[in-house]
């Protein structure tokens, strides 16, 4: 930059000039020049890495991401299927599960599990599986019954809920077959296949009744827990127990043995408060609940009023 008096040389940012002594007035700075940036590489999942700008891409670019497991989550909560888009709201303790339908499109549910619906959607309740179907249900502690929603004339919107306070986690089956506690099951695609199958005689001594669920196909699986939903994974041959009443789901070809939680015996089972629990060989995936919905109703036992009789007894006195 030159001197506008005297074109002499000027030194940066002067305020004077060194050769006549002009005042200068501030001058607007130079504008940088415009920034450019290389064009973003093109994600090519399953093909060779693409070489932008002359650098080599880092390791591992352009693979598709590893698998987090067998059960399959939607790290957002959301997602869609045949038909249909879901979402799961107030994650936690109380989470809700949104279903959102297109016409003629439906959710087959666990009976009860109905939270609200769009007024256009139609309810249809049924016995799965016939009389003999209906009678599996009811012996495994479910309901008989297993409702149908669709929406009729236009898109609809369902919401799902378990009964007690816990988290609900979307699963994307991709022609797989998972075991589910039958408590956990909450909905699911309709293309899905439910069936009721026997969990071994020892299982009813667990308390969770003679039966288990086995959940096949490909769509939207909802399960529900008491507390939160842990995930563990078993290398192969890996060893595993868990509580009974803490199971939610496991891969269906993992082989497990009911026994009691002491392998010493029944009383030593009895005396460390543990019941009945499944040993699982590897490999595989387990969803574990992290609390237990009979341990926390022996919790709350004692603060019931007392059946036994009236009067004077020893039982609660409300109002008193």
């Amino acid at each position: 930059m030159n001197c506008p008096k005297c074109n002499a040389p000027l030194l940066p940012n002067a305020k004077f000039c060194g050769g006549c002594g002009f005042t200068l007035q501030n001058q607007p700075a130079a504008a940088p020049p415009p920034y450019n940036p290389p064009p973003a590489p093109t994600p090519n999942y399953g093909g060779q890495p693409q070489n932008v700008g002359g650098q080599q891409p880092p390791p591992g670019y352009g693979a598709p991401p590893p698998a987090s497991g067998a059960f399959n989550f939607d790290a957002d909560g959301r997602g869609q299927g045949r038909g249909y888009t879901w979402a799961i709201e107030h994650q936690g303790a109380f989470a809700l599960a949104v279903v959102n339908l297109q016409a003629e499109q439906a959710i087959a549910a666990e009976a009860g599990a109905m939270v609200s619906m769009s007024a256009n959607i139609d309810l249809h309740s049924e016995m799965k599986g016939g009389i003999f179907g209906a009678l599996k249900r009811a012996v495994g502690g479910e309901s008989a019954f297993v409702s149908t929603f669709t929406a009729r004339g236009g898109p609809g919107e369902v919401t799902f809920a378990p009964g007690a306070p816990g988290d609900v986690a979307g699963i994307e089956m991709q022609n797989q077959t998972f075991m589910v506690q039958s408590s956990s099951y909450l909905a699911g695609d309709t293309s899905l296949v439910v069936d009721t199958k026997f969990g071994g005689a020892k299982s009813f001594f667990g308390g969770e009744g003679l039966f288990v669920l086995q959940v096949s196909g490909t769509g939207l699986l909802l399960v529900s827990s008491f507390g939160a939903i842990h995930r563990k994974t078993l290398r192969p041959g890996e060893q595993y127990v868990v509580d009974t009443g803490h199971l939610v789901a496991w891969e269906g070809h993992m082989q497990y043995n009911l026994r009691k939680a002491a392998k010493s015996g029944f009383f030593r089972s009895f005396l460390s408060g543990e019941g009945m629990v499944a040993e699982f060989n590897g490999p595989g995936e387990i969803l574990i609940q992290t609390r237990n919905l009979a341990a926390f109703a022996g919790l709350l036992k004692p603060f019931f009023p007392s059946q036994g009789g009236s009067g004077g007894g020893g039982g609660f006195s409300f109002g008193s």
